[in-house]
């Protein structure tokens, strides 16, 4: 983190954004707890604390890893019934939303599916997502057409 801190100090020095790509991993962390609420909440906010104008997380699962979040997420309760309620506490972790937060695309995976995360990262104020994949594995008139779907829902 200081390594990024430092390396943030001297991109913006020179006039450059910072874009942060904010995945944590490591050997407490299982696949389930890495796209947990509070784990993609916390990764947001420290790459807002490194120095990032642009930060890129995993969409959130209603879930709640860590025992030490626990007791804060009950105490101060927030709302992680849909995938716009968490997305938007995503973007609030990071500076208030004061940065632009873009969340991952995922694996390939149908088109409602894709339709439905973009619809929830649009609804929860997310700027948002990398879709590269979910594009282009699909023939050029099937990802054009699927272009124009998400170019509609973020419009709105």
């Amino acid at each position: 983190m200081e390594e990024l801190r430092e390396l943030a100090a001297e991109a913006k020095s020179v006039g450059l954004a910072v874009i942060v790509w904010s995945y944590p991993r490591g050997p407490m962390l299982d696949k389930k707890a890495e796209t947990a609420l509070d784990i993609c909440a916390y990764a947001a906010h420290m790459a807002a604390l490194c120095g990032a104008h642009i930060i890129k997380v995993k969409p959130p699962t209603d879930v709640v890893s860590l025992d030490a979040a626990k007791s804060t997420y009950e105490k101060h309760p927030v709302d992680v019934s849909t995938l716009a309620s968490r997305v938007r506490h995503v973007v609030q972790s990071s500076f208030g939303g004061r940065r632009i937060v873009i969340f991952s695309g995922g694996e390939h995976t149908g088109t409602e599916n894709l339709l439905n995360t973009i619809r929830g990262i649009n609804e929860g104020g997310g700027f948002g997502s990398i879709i590269g994949r979910n594009v282009f594995q699909r023939p050029k008139a099937e990802a054009l057409g699927l272009l124009d779907q998400i170019i509609g829902i973020l419009k709105n």
